[in-house]
């Protein structure tokens, strides 16, 4: 008799043992885990997207992220095609002035990029998720037609940017700003070499009829709204890659947080 208990408790035990285990492995994810989760793959987002961008050519050297010149220069590539401005040799140096300036604001966005980190992480911690479970499944959450049909793979990344993009930007454009006044190695600044580039401009302007003035831009502005977006690009693509493989980073709450996704 006290041979068969015994059995019996060892099987029972054993049945328990895997039973809890069944539970724990297939538990649902508490509130406070899924933001935790979601605020970790951003921060991981980030840490990746400055590192890379801060590197020379990080922007210059991706053309998904390269900063052109804003549109109210589209006249100075007008001018490019324009028969008396080539009869008189002024495209060739109209084009390398175009190209100064457009590699020097590159090198002011990849200058500060390593200053965006502290600015997002702070964004990022301050953030409050009302919504994480959404988000975590892919939905836009904030999209005007609120729209979850659909999975979308960067939805955590589209609601940082829609709830922080204006504090970012605060933030971020008098670092871009002061950059900008820098001579980053080219030998001019990228504020020098677009007030060159103007004056070179208008002085064709004044020998060819029929061109058309380029509008006031703001250069810092323009740069600092690029240079995020492509920090957001390369947010967004970290976040589909933890999405795509959680078990491939060194941290448990993305494991638990978006591997209980994959796993549904």
């Amino acid at each position: 008799m006290t041979r068969k208990f015994s059995i019996f408790s060892v099987v029972l035990a054993i049945v328990l043992i895997f039973n809890s285990c069944d539970l724990l492995e297939n538990q649902e994810l508490t509130e406070d885990e899924i933001v935790n989760g979601l605020k970790t793959a951003l921060e991981m987002g980030t840490d990746t997207a400055c590192s890379d961008l801060n590197q020379q050519d990080g922007y210059f050297g991706n053309k998904l992220v390269k900063i052109l010149l804003p549109p109210e220069a589209d006249v100075l590539y007008d001018a490019l095609e324009n028969s008396y401005v080539q009869a008189l040799g002024f495209d060739v140096l109209l084009e390398q002035k175009i190209d100064s300036v457009i590699l020097s604001i590159n090198r002011a966005a990849e200058d500060v990029a390593a200053e965006a980190k502290p600015i997002f992480v702070n964004a990022i911690t301050s953030m409050t998720i009302t919504d994480g479970i959404n988000i975590l499944n892919g939905a836009n959450t904030f999209a005007s037609s609120k729209d979850t049909s659909s999975f979308d793979s960067l939805a955590a990344t589209h609601f940082m940017e829609y709830m922080t993009r204006d504090n970012l930007f605060s933030l971020y454009e008098p670092k871009i700003n002061a950059a900008l006044s820098k001579d980053l190695g080219l030998g001019f600044s990228a504020n020098e070499a677009w007030n060159a580039l103007l004056l070179f401009y208008n002085y064709i302007c004044t020998l060819v009829g029929a061109l058309n003035p380029v509008e006031e831009v703001n250069l810092s502005e323009f740069s600092a709204n690029k240079g995020l977006d492509g920090l957001f690009y390369f947010v967004g693509n970290q976040e589909k890659d933890i999405r795509e493989n959680p078990y491939a980073w060194a941290s448990d709450i993305i494991e638990k947080v978006f591997g209980y996704v994959y796993q549904e």
